[in-house]
Protein backbone atom coordinates (compact mmCIF):
# COMPACT_ATOMS: atom_id res chain seq x y z
CA UNK A 1 0.00 0.00 0.00
CA UNK A 2 1.03 3.51 -0.30
CA UNK A 3 0.85 6.57 1.61
CA UNK A 4 2.95 9.16 0.05
CA UNK A 5 1.32 12.11 -1.80
CA UNK A 6 0.35 12.07 -4.99
CA UNK A 7 2.83 13.10 -7.48
CA UNK A 8 2.57 15.29 -10.50
CA UNK A 9 3.15 12.40 -12.80
CA UNK A 10 0.49 10.00 -11.64
CA UNK A 11 -2.62 9.31 -13.27
CA UNK A 12 -5.59 10.52 -10.63
CA UNK A 13 -9.14 9.96 -11.73
CA UNK A 14 -11.66 11.85 -9.41
CA UNK A 15 -15.29 10.15 -9.75
CA UNK A 16 -17.95 12.94 -9.56
CA UNK A 17 -18.17 13.34 -5.48
CA UNK A 18 -21.52 11.80 -4.33
CA UNK A 19 -22.87 14.72 -2.33
CA UNK A 20 -25.90 13.16 -0.34
CA UNK A 21 -26.20 9.94 1.46
CA UNK A 22 -29.36 9.19 -0.39
CA UNK A 23 -27.45 9.45 -3.40
CA UNK A 24 -24.16 6.96 -2.10
CA UNK A 25 -26.67 4.54 -1.10
CA UNK A 26 -28.54 4.63 -4.74
CA UNK A 27 -25.02 4.64 -6.37
CA UNK A 28 -24.20 1.25 -4.34
CA UNK A 29 -27.49 -0.22 -5.29
CA UNK A 30 -26.99 0.14 -8.69
CA UNK A 31 -26.27 -3.25 -10.72
CA UNK A 32 -22.99 -4.68 -10.50
CA UNK A 33 -20.79 -4.95 -13.87
CA UNK A 34 -18.79 -7.53 -12.45
CA UNK A 35 -20.43 -11.28 -11.63
CA UNK A 36 -17.60 -11.58 -8.73
CA UNK A 37 -18.02 -8.14 -6.86
CA UNK A 38 -18.17 -7.87 -2.87
CA UNK A 39 -20.99 -5.87 -1.81
CA UNK A 40 -23.63 -8.40 -2.48
CA UNK A 41 -22.07 -11.58 -2.37
CA UNK A 42 -20.04 -13.56 0.48
CA UNK A 43 -20.53 -14.23 4.17
CA UNK A 44 -21.92 -12.06 6.15
CA UNK A 45 -18.86 -12.92 8.86
CA UNK A 46 -16.58 -10.10 7.70
CA UNK A 47 -19.02 -7.01 6.45
CA UNK A 48 -21.26 -7.95 9.93
CA UNK A 49 -24.24 -7.82 8.05
CA UNK A 50 -26.37 -9.31 5.12
CA UNK A 51 -26.16 -7.43 1.95
CA UNK A 52 -30.46 -6.60 2.99
CA UNK A 53 -29.03 -6.08 6.32
CA UNK A 54 -26.78 -3.48 5.34
CA UNK A 55 -28.99 -1.20 2.96
CA UNK A 56 -31.47 -1.51 6.28
CA UNK A 57 -28.84 -0.16 8.52
CA UNK A 58 -28.24 2.52 6.18
CA UNK A 59 -31.51 3.45 5.59
CA UNK A 60 -32.47 3.37 9.01
CA UNK A 61 -29.15 3.87 10.71
CA UNK A 62 -27.05 1.96 13.46
CA UNK A 63 -28.61 2.74 17.12
CA UNK A 64 -25.59 1.82 19.04
CA UNK A 65 -25.45 3.54 22.03
CA UNK A 66 -22.75 6.30 22.34
CA UNK A 67 -20.51 6.91 24.99
CA UNK A 68 -20.94 9.69 27.73
CA UNK A 69 -18.64 12.67 26.54
CA UNK A 70 -18.20 15.34 28.98
CA UNK A 71 -16.85 17.49 26.61
CA UNK A 72 -16.82 21.36 26.87
CA UNK A 73 -17.79 24.17 24.82
CA UNK A 74 -16.06 23.89 21.80
CA UNK A 75 -13.19 26.72 20.94
CA UNK A 76 -13.00 26.72 17.06
CA UNK A 77 -9.87 27.70 15.13
CA UNK A 78 -11.09 30.88 13.69
CA UNK A 79 -13.92 31.02 16.67
CA UNK A 80 -16.69 33.65 16.47
CA UNK A 81 -20.50 32.93 15.28
CA UNK A 82 -19.21 34.29 11.73
CA UNK A 83 -21.27 33.57 8.60
CA UNK A 84 -19.72 30.78 6.71
CA UNK A 85 -20.46 28.95 3.47
CA UNK A 86 -21.52 25.52 3.42
CA UNK A 87 -22.15 23.72 0.17
CA UNK A 88 -26.40 22.54 0.10
CA UNK A 89 -28.47 20.99 -2.76
CA UNK A 90 -30.85 23.04 -4.10
CA UNK A 91 -33.84 22.10 -6.17
CA UNK A 92 -34.01 23.94 -9.81
CA UNK A 93 -36.95 23.33 -12.08
CA UNK A 94 -36.44 23.75 -15.74
CA UNK A 95 -37.79 21.67 -19.11
CA UNK A 96 -34.95 18.71 -18.58
CA UNK A 97 -33.63 17.76 -15.16
CA UNK A 98 -33.55 14.17 -13.60
CA UNK A 99 -36.79 13.85 -11.87
CA UNK A 100 -40.81 15.00 -12.79
CA UNK A 101 -42.34 17.02 -10.59
CA UNK A 102 -45.81 15.33 -11.41
CA UNK A 103 -48.08 18.09 -9.83
CA UNK A 104 -46.33 20.78 -12.76
CA UNK A 105 -46.66 17.93 -15.60
CA UNK A 106 -49.82 17.32 -14.81
CA UNK A 107 -51.30 20.90 -14.80
CA UNK A 108 -49.13 21.26 -18.34
CA UNK A 109 -46.41 23.34 -17.17
CA UNK A 110 -43.33 23.04 -19.16
CA UNK A 111 -40.69 23.52 -16.62
CA UNK A 112 -41.60 20.49 -14.74
CA UNK A 113 -38.08 18.45 -14.40
CA UNK A 114 -36.40 18.66 -11.36
CA UNK A 115 -32.67 19.21 -10.78
CA UNK A 116 -30.64 19.10 -7.57
CA UNK A 117 -27.22 21.54 -7.82
CA UNK A 118 -24.98 22.15 -5.44
CA UNK A 119 -24.98 25.89 -3.94
CA UNK A 120 -23.03 27.73 -1.45
CA UNK A 121 -25.07 29.38 1.14
CA UNK A 122 -24.91 31.71 4.43
CA UNK A 123 -24.78 29.50 7.75
CA UNK A 124 -24.26 31.17 10.95
CA UNK A 125 -21.50 29.12 13.05
CA UNK A 126 -18.10 27.53 12.23
CA UNK A 127 -18.48 24.82 9.26
CA UNK A 128 -16.05 21.88 10.37
CA UNK A 129 -15.44 19.43 7.65
CA UNK A 130 -14.07 16.33 7.78
CA UNK A 131 -12.65 13.46 5.42
CA UNK A 132 -12.33 9.85 6.79
CA UNK A 133 -11.04 7.14 4.54
CA UNK A 134 -13.43 4.07 4.29
CA UNK A 135 -10.90 1.42 2.99
CA UNK A 136 -8.89 -0.22 5.50
CA UNK A 137 -6.70 -3.56 5.79
CA UNK A 138 -9.06 -6.56 5.01
CA UNK A 139 -7.94 -8.48 8.23
CA UNK A 140 -9.39 -5.34 10.37
CA UNK A 141 -11.21 -6.57 13.07
CA UNK A 142 -14.84 -4.97 13.81
CA UNK A 143 -13.97 -3.69 17.28
CA UNK A 144 -11.05 -1.69 15.85
CA UNK A 145 -13.58 -0.17 12.92
CA UNK A 146 -16.24 0.30 15.49
CA UNK A 147 -14.41 1.97 18.15
CA UNK A 148 -12.70 4.53 16.22
CA UNK A 149 -16.43 5.12 14.81
CA UNK A 150 -17.64 5.58 18.12
CA UNK A 151 -15.33 7.98 19.51
CA UNK A 152 -15.30 10.37 16.03
CA UNK A 153 -19.53 10.17 16.19
CA UNK A 154 -19.79 11.08 19.79
CA UNK A 155 -16.98 14.05 19.57
CA UNK A 156 -18.70 15.43 16.22
CA UNK A 157 -22.11 15.48 18.09
CA UNK A 158 -19.95 17.54 20.77
CA UNK A 159 -19.29 19.57 19.01
CA UNK A 160 -22.69 20.35 17.08
CA UNK A 161 -23.95 20.31 20.67
CA UNK A 162 -22.31 23.46 21.00
CA UNK A 163 -23.94 25.61 17.78
CA UNK A 164 -21.72 24.81 15.11
CA UNK A 165 -21.92 22.48 12.30
CA UNK A 166 -19.96 19.61 10.87
CA UNK A 167 -19.95 18.01 7.53
CA UNK A 168 -18.31 14.64 7.36
CA UNK A 169 -17.23 12.87 4.01
CA UNK A 170 -16.45 9.45 3.29
CA UNK A 171 -13.63 8.99 1.17
CA UNK A 172 -12.54 5.73 -0.91
CA UNK A 173 -9.05 6.53 -2.25
CA UNK A 174 -6.15 4.27 -3.39
CA UNK A 175 -3.46 3.67 -5.57
CA UNK A 176 -3.73 0.13 -7.58
CA UNK A 177 -1.29 -2.50 -7.15
CA UNK A 178 -0.39 -3.33 -10.30
CA UNK A 179 0.83 -0.53 -11.01
CA UNK A 180 1.71 2.06 -8.53
CA UNK A 181 1.16 5.31 -10.40
CA UNK A 182 -2.92 5.42 -10.92
CA UNK A 183 -4.33 6.74 -8.10
CA UNK A 184 -8.73 7.07 -7.74
CA UNK A 185 -10.75 9.08 -5.25
CA UNK A 186 -14.57 9.17 -4.64
CA UNK A 187 -15.69 10.88 -1.97
CA UNK A 188 -19.48 10.87 -0.45
CA UNK A 189 -21.12 13.80 1.97
CA UNK A 190 -22.76 11.59 4.78
CA UNK A 191 -23.78 14.35 7.04
CA UNK A 192 -23.94 18.06 5.18
CA UNK A 193 -23.89 20.95 7.33
CA UNK A 194 -27.21 22.20 6.17
CA UNK A 195 -29.18 19.12 7.89
CA UNK A 196 -30.32 17.54 10.92
CA UNK A 197 -27.34 15.75 12.95
CA UNK A 198 -28.40 11.64 11.68
CA UNK A 199 -26.86 9.77 14.61
CA UNK A 200 -27.84 6.47 13.50
CA UNK A 201 -26.18 7.28 9.85
CA UNK A 202 -22.99 8.29 11.32
CA UNK A 203 -22.59 5.77 13.21
CA UNK A 204 -23.54 3.12 10.73
CA UNK A 205 -21.32 5.03 8.27
CA UNK A 206 -18.25 5.72 10.60
CA UNK A 207 -18.09 2.53 12.84
CA UNK A 208 -19.98 -0.27 10.85
CA UNK A 209 -18.20 -2.53 8.80
CA UNK A 210 -20.40 -3.23 6.05
CA UNK A 211 -19.91 0.79 5.31
CA UNK A 212 -16.70 -0.59 3.42
CA UNK A 213 -17.30 -4.02 3.04
CA UNK A 214 -21.03 -3.81 1.46
CA UNK A 215 -21.79 -0.20 0.52
CA UNK A 216 -18.61 1.10 -0.62
CA UNK A 217 -17.87 -1.97 -2.67
CA UNK A 218 -21.31 -2.30 -4.07
CA UNK A 219 -20.64 1.16 -5.70
CA UNK A 220 -17.19 0.28 -6.92
CA UNK A 221 -18.68 -3.05 -8.61
CA UNK A 222 -21.31 -1.16 -10.06
CA UNK A 223 -18.75 1.51 -12.20
CA UNK A 224 -17.79 1.08 -16.00
CA UNK A 225 -16.48 -2.71 -15.95
CA UNK A 226 -13.06 -2.24 -16.92
CA UNK A 227 -12.74 -0.40 -13.89
CA UNK A 228 -14.99 -2.64 -11.58
CA UNK A 229 -12.72 -5.22 -12.55
CA UNK A 230 -9.41 -3.70 -11.26
CA UNK A 231 -10.70 -1.89 -8.46
CA UNK A 232 -12.32 -5.76 -7.24
CA UNK A 233 -9.32 -7.32 -7.90
CA UNK A 234 -6.59 -4.58 -7.41
CA UNK A 235 -7.90 -2.48 -4.51
CA UNK A 236 -10.25 -4.08 -2.21
CA UNK A 237 -9.01 -3.31 1.13
CA UNK A 238 -6.17 -1.16 -0.15
CA UNK A 239 -6.00 1.66 2.80
CA UNK A 240 -4.24 4.67 1.48
CA UNK A 241 -4.33 8.25 2.60
CA UNK A 242 -6.90 10.66 1.39
CA UNK A 243 -6.18 14.79 -0.10
CA UNK A 244 -7.80 17.77 0.61
CA UNK A 245 -7.63 17.50 -3.45
CA UNK A 246 -9.95 14.46 -2.77
CA UNK A 247 -13.30 16.31 -2.04
CA UNK A 248 -14.88 19.13 -4.43
CA UNK A 249 -13.56 22.24 -5.20
CA UNK A 250 -14.88 24.98 -2.65
CA UNK A 251 -14.52 23.20 0.32
CA UNK A 252 -11.68 24.91 2.33
CA UNK A 253 -9.26 23.30 5.23
CA UNK A 254 -11.20 19.22 6.06
CA UNK A 255 -9.44 17.81 8.53
CA UNK A 256 -8.16 14.58 6.54
CA UNK A 257 -8.45 11.72 9.13
CA UNK A 258 -5.40 8.80 9.17
CA UNK A 259 -7.12 6.01 7.36
CA UNK A 260 -7.27 2.71 10.03
CA UNK A 261 -4.74 0.36 10.42
CA UNK A 262 -5.34 -2.72 12.42
CA UNK A 263 -2.23 -2.46 14.30
CA UNK A 264 -2.90 1.02 15.90
CA UNK A 265 -2.89 0.99 19.43
CA UNK A 266 -5.40 3.85 20.02
CA UNK A 267 -8.48 2.09 18.18
CA UNK A 268 -8.02 -1.86 20.71
CA UNK A 269 -10.51 0.08 23.28
CA UNK A 270 -13.33 2.51 23.24
CA UNK A 271 -11.62 4.78 26.26
CA UNK A 272 -8.44 4.60 24.26
CA UNK A 273 -9.93 5.42 21.11
CA UNK A 274 -12.19 8.39 22.47
CA UNK A 275 -8.95 9.61 24.36
CA UNK A 276 -6.73 9.65 21.44
CA UNK A 277 -10.00 11.61 19.18
CA UNK A 278 -10.13 13.89 22.12
CA UNK A 279 -7.01 14.72 22.01
CA UNK A 280 -6.30 14.95 18.57
CA UNK A 281 -9.23 17.59 18.36
CA UNK A 282 -7.73 19.65 21.02
CA UNK A 283 -4.48 19.72 18.90
CA UNK A 284 -6.70 20.69 16.07
CA UNK A 285 -8.38 23.56 18.18
CA UNK A 286 -11.61 21.82 17.83
CA UNK A 287 -12.28 21.63 21.77
CA UNK A 288 -10.54 23.16 24.84
CA UNK A 289 -8.27 21.35 26.69
CA UNK A 290 -9.02 20.17 30.30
Amino acid sequence: MSSRDPKPEDTVLRKPPMWSWQEFVDRATEPDTIDDGSGRNGDNDWPGASWEEALRLAQDGWTTVLPEVNVELAELRKGGRDDVLATVLVPTWDTTGSEVDVGAYLSGEPECMVDVVPQRMSKRGRVVTFLVPAAYDHTTPHSVVRHRGVALAALCSSIIATGHSVEIWSGYCFYLEDDGTDRFAWAARVISAAEPLDIGRLMFALAHPAMLRRLWFGAWDSAQAPLARRVHDHAYGIPTRCFPEDLPEGINDPYIFPYLSPDDPQWQTESTALAWCRETFVALGLLRDR
